[in-house]
Order: C-alpha cells, then structure tokens, then sequence
C-alpha cells in the first residue's frame, strides 16, 4: 500500500514539477476545460444546439458574399464565445473568423469609398463630381419647383 509521503520512483520530481506547474489564475481556459458548460452563442443555454449552429454560421458566413456583408457582423456577434474561444467548436469557428476577415475588409473599403467622396469630392473628381453626387437628383428629374 502506497502513502501520501512516498515519491513516485519512475518520476523523482513530481512533487517539484507539481509546484512548477501551479497556475495563479486556474480557471484561465475553463470554459474549454469544462468546469463550466460551453455553449456557441451569446445567449446560452437558450441559443442553438452545436449542429444548428454550424449551420447558422455557415448560412451567415455564405450570404455575406451575396451583397450583405452585415451578416458577417451578426455571425461574429451572435458567435462570440466561439471567435474568443478558438479551441472549443472547431467547425464553428472557421466560418466565424472568416467572417470577421470578411467584415473587416468590407468596413476597410467602404470607410475608404465614403472618405474618398467625403474629402475628395469637386477637387478630386473635376467636373464629373456633379454627375457622381446623388444630391442634385431631384434637379436632374425635374423634380423641384423651378424657383
């Protein structure tokens, strides 16, 4: 019978290495560990079960290509402990981070193009800027009272 007080003879050190290992903060990974449950979505236990999630995710990462990249912005909202916590839904995850690439890059050029004809616009564009600007379209259709 072995006691508390013997030390393991394949392993000399480990009560050195048990001392070594010892973390200050021991919770840093529990929602991964699972002392906690882990669900997908920011709502919990009253979101979607892992499958469906899979599936959100998928369906919301595919229609951000078909002219509505704000869906990359929900996925990433609605996914967020999936985006903090990489390790935990793997499957999950690549549609989640593509998204926020997606949304990242999409927010870029539309910051860009909106500077471009903030800043820019007469001396930028010459005379075409009055064909670009869209606030002279009720002019252009005739639609103001002519005074």
């Amino acid at each position: 019978m072995e006691t508390g007080s013997e030390t393991h003879p394949a392993n000399p050190n480990h009560n050195l290495n048990t001392l070594n290992n010892r973390n200050p903060s021991p919770s840093r990974n529990s929602i991964i560990s699972g002392t906690s449950p882990v669900w997908p979505t920011i709502d919990g236990r009253l979101g979607l079960s892992e499958e469906e999630s899979l599936s959100y995710a998928r369906r919301f990462y595919k229609f951000g290509f078909a002219m509505l990249p704000w869906l990359w912005a929900v996925n990433c909202f609605y996914f967020w402990p999936v985006l903090r916590h990489s390790r935990s839904f793997p499957h999950i995850h690549r549609y989640v981070v593509r998204s926020a690439v997606g949304f990242s890059i999409f927010t870029a050029l539309l910051s860009a193009w909106a500077l471009t004809f903030a800043i820019g616009g007469d001396r930028l564009f010459g005379p075409v800027w009055h064909q670009l600007v869209m606030y002279n379209l009720a002019e252009k259709l005739g639609l103001t009272d002519g005074s």
